[in-house]
């Protein structure tokens, strides 16, 4: 199983690298012909116009998870939330959703720590998974990775978990612990674009050839910016003078010299226009555009809304598909997630007979006098208090929890004014 995974992981390596580079914005420059990586010479190896990363950061950022509430329950489970809390997957849930939209699936580790159950979250650059053709069931998986001259891999089974270390072809094993699971505790999070798409695809991947295009468009700009924008001097009738090598000698070309000058009366001077980059500002734009279409980014992302500032309006409607990717997205990883917390009251529990859904912040973009007037109305016909805290509000079930302490404390508080009225005292 070790050496199949492996086989597995290596072979996706050179994707994962290739995606790693458009994401950091340090991907070559496709388009850059021999004439122009000449006439710049060093200084512009790389340009790198970096909507990939600004697309994969824009869709996961609208992604938050808020809690879990068990199927056919109203509260969210408190439970779940602290242990969520512990294992820092408030930042390390973004993180595996960075991943996942980048290289196309990131995973998630279920297994029991030392203060309870522990969860972290793995790279595609370390880790393969083998899963049931007809199910999709994760059969195997396995962790890879090197410490200093040592390497180490852990292959996880429904029985067992098997610890390597050793060298890079003669890995050893060092321990073999029983699964109780009874499964593999392992959770891909798949950016799955149809339904064969077991593997995942990136975010990234429909801008790829039109970000390669536009950084080519910008090195012609900073080419002809060098060159030719520039306005260029030609000199007629003026005697060449070659050195010993019959090599053409440069007759203007004494560092300081700012004057042209010739005895002969027939030498005649002169200045070509320079050359206009407009035409590289509309090629950019159209580029733009078509990024801003495949990828779904509305127009202000891109800079395509010039100086004027659009309304809140505009900017509801622009993002309208944006919004619609990142719910179809929530629905997709919402399950993964939702496995996750099986598989911590699993470990927990030794059992778990609740399935769960994920609960998600609202992806829109809402002022807070939006938000606060949708609450009021829902409130005002009758949904119930956490559920409207929870959505549109979007508070966490830790902070639901303490709202509705501080709720009945005042209750409390206001209870006791009243009955004040009614102590007797003894006189």
């Amino acid at each position: 199983m070790l050496e199949n995974l492996s086989a597995k992981l290596d072979e996706s390596q050179s994707r994962l690298s290739q995606l790693d580079a458009y994401y950091e914005g340090r991907q070559p420059a496709a388009f850059l012909s021999p004439k122009s990586r000449e006439a710049l010479g060093s200084r512009l190896k790389v340009l790198g116009i970096n909507f990939p990363r600004l697309l994969v950061s824009s869709v996961a950022e609208r992604m938050q998870v808020t809690g879990f509430r068990a199927i056919g329950e109203d509260a969210a489970d408190d439970q779940l939330w602290r242990i969520w809390q512990a294992n820092d997957l408030e930042s390390q849930a973004h993180l595996a959703h960075v991943d996942a939209l980048t290289y196309g699936r990131s995973f998630v580790f279920v297994w029991a720590g030392a203060t309870g159950p522990l969860v972290t979250v793995e790279s595609a650059r370390q880790v393969s998974v083998a899963t049931d053709p007809a199910t999709g069931v994760v059969r195997a998986a396995v962790k890879r990775w090197e410490d200093g001259k040592d390497h180490h891999a852990v292959v996880y089974e429904a029985d067992k978990i098997t610890r390597y270390q050793g060298k890079e072809n003669a890995l050893k094993v060092t321990e073999i612990i029983d699964n109780p699971l009874g499964e593999v505790p392992v959770v891909p999070l798949v950016n799955r674009a149809r339904l064969l798409d077991v593997e995942g695809s990136s975010e990234m991947a429909d801008i790829l050839d039109l970000t390669d295009g536009l950084a080519k468009i910008m090195s012609d700009a900073m080419v002809s910016s060098e060159y030719f924008a520039r306005p260029r001097r030609w000199v007629t009738g003026l005697e060449v003078v070659e050195d010993d090598d019959g090599n053409p000698i440069n007759p203007f070309s004494n560092e300081g010299d700012r004057l042209w000058q010739s005895e002969d009366p027939a030498t005649k001077f002169g200045q070509f226009d320079g050359a206009r980059i407009d035409g590289y500002g509309d090629l950019v734009a159209i580029l733009t555009q078509q990024i801003g279409a495949v990828s779904g980014l509305p127009p202000h992302y891109l800079g395509l809304n010039g100086d004027q500032p659009p309304s809140a309006d505009a900017i509801r409607s622009a993002e309208a598909s944006l919004v619609a990717k990142v719910i179809s997205k929530q629905r997709t990883y919402g399950r993964a997630w939702a496995k996750v917390a099986d598989l911590v009251l699993k470990v927990r529990d030794g059992h778990n007979t609740r399935d769960f859904e994920t609960l998600w912040a609202s992806p829109e973009t809402r002022t807070p006098a939006q938000v606060a007037d949708a609450a009021a109305k829902l409130a005002g016909m009758g949904v119930p208090l956490e559920a409207v805290l929870a959505d549109p509000l979007g508070y966490s079930p830790s902070q639901i929890e303490q709202i509705k302490q501080a709720r009945r404390s005042e209750a409390l508080d206001a209870t006791g004014a009243d009955l004040s009225a009614f102590l007797v005292t003894d006189e």
